[in-house]
């Protein structure tokens, strides 16, 4: 970043008033009579409501409509382990988006912990304040036992979304892309050069929708992971292939997908020649990508390229489903988020990729066009239509699966 951007960020974060969230307050508080009701003595009778019945806790609370974001800070961004605390502007940014986007309040939360059982049974025994819990920037494979466990212990829903937020957006991309290139995701063969946290959620969303195990190929920095190796852990053994290939050079010849959350420029260009006909490469390091879209078009003409970049065509970005993943949750008072309300997104974000572009979405995307084709397969973030559209898919499937506490209600989005 320039010294200008640079300092043109640290500005943002810190006038008028330092950070990017605050508490606002939703009922009037301006007399004695309303502080009578605000807190004592009004404030017994919705006590005794929930005391009574927990369920009335989303009655008078704003249990139902609040998001915590939580993070350890051990895998902040692309800048790695830095601490809780350095993780705080990252959180509040998260806040953010719930906000702008879904019209979630969200609170971050940044837990130090010496064990991954201190970091759980902090965050289970808050999780009742909350509607859903946001986990953020934990470093894997801590972060695969930690939602595992809190999934397991929360009565509210658990969604790390550095996982299934990169996962869902990626598996909408790929279906799109792989349909423009005349291919069948059951045929086609998948290089994943990154073996962290959302590599490994992006392949398995893969599979759900109808990818074959067998046909990954997944590389660390030591190389492809394969079943004769007896370094990996458990996360990496659900994709250690009986092959003889041992580069990225080896797989990647004939390959159709090409998926990095690794590192910028890890992907020669030499070694792109080598894909199949109509490729699909998601270059998704961030603020670098494995390879620069215009070396990649330079290299081949016949590909479908994305990245994490806002800059370029294709971003591959969060954004366009953590907010109404949980907007549709909540709303229907989910217990969990699982894959049935995944693959809904998915197909949701897919889906309107297709349709005709609003004009305020081209101008908020400053372009003069889209249309769906090889530089359009996923929406722009700023597309009013991801709120009702997402949300929607997502708690119809919760009620279809049967992790809804009530009914989807009446006419529910009809207004967005």
């Amino acid at each position: 970043m320039s010294e200008d951007k640079r300092q043109q960020a640290l500005d943002y974060h810190a006038y008028p008033v330092p950070g990017k969230i605050s508490v606002e307050v939703t009922k009037p508080a301006d007399t004695v009579e309303d502080l009578a009701l605000a807190y004592s003595p009004g404030v017994a009778e919705p006590v005794r409501e929930i005391a009574q019945d927990a369920d009335n806790v989303y009655k008078y609370t704003a249990k139902g409509n609040m998001v915590a974001v939580i993070s350890n800070g051990t895998a902040i961004l692309g800048l790695g382990n830095l601490g809780p605390l350095a993780s705080k502007p990252v959180m509040e940014g998260k806040a953010l988006l719930f906000k702008r986007f879904a019209g979630l309040d969200s609170i971050d939360i940044e837990v130090k912990h010496r064990t991954i059982e201190e970091f759980v049974d902090t965050v289970a025994n808050i999780s009742d304040t909350f509607g859903g819990i946001n986990l953020e920037d934990i470093k894997a494979p801590d972060c695969f036992e930690i939602e595992k466990q809190l999934i397991e212990r929360c009565n509210v829903p658990v969604f790390h979304d550095d996982q299934h937020g990169t996962a869902i957006v990626t598996a909408a991309g790929m279906l799109n892309a792989l349909e423009l290139q005349g291919k069948n995701i059951e045929d086609a063969v998948v290089v994943c050069l990154g073996a962290g946290a959302a590599a490994v959620a992006c392949m398995e969303l893969l599979i759900k929708c109808g990818a074959q195990r067998e046909k990954i190929y997944m590389l660390d920095r030591k190389g492809v992971i394969h079943t004769r190796r007896d370094d990996i852990n458990e996360y990496k053994q659900l994709f250690a292939n009986n092959t003889d290939k041992r580069t990225l050079e080896d797989v990647i010849e004939g390959a159709d997908i090409f998926l990095g959350v690794s590192g910028p420029d890890l992907l020669p260009p030499e070694a792109l020649k080598l894909m199949a006909e109509k490729p699909i490469v998601f270059a998704c390091s961030n603020p670098d990508p494995e390879i620069k879209p215009e070396l990649a078009h330079q290299v081949r003409d016949d590909l479908i390229m994305g990245t994490g970049r806002s800059d370029y065509p294709n971003q591959v970005n969060n954004v366009l489903c953590f907010p109404f993943i949980f907007r549709g949750a909540l709303d229907v008072r989910a217990s969990r988020i699982n894959d049935e309300m995944k693959l809904a997104a998915v197909e949701a974000i897919r889906s309107l990729a297709k349709e005709p572009v609003p004009a305020d979405v081209l101008k908020a995307a400053r372009v003069d066009a889209l249309s769906f084709g090889i530089d359009y397969i996923i929406p722009k973030p700023m597309d009013p239509r991801l709120l009702p559209r997402v949300a929607k898919a997502v708690a119809v499937a919760a009620v279809e699966s049967g992790v809804a506490r009530i009914e989807m209600p009446e006419n529910y989005m009809a207004d967005k």
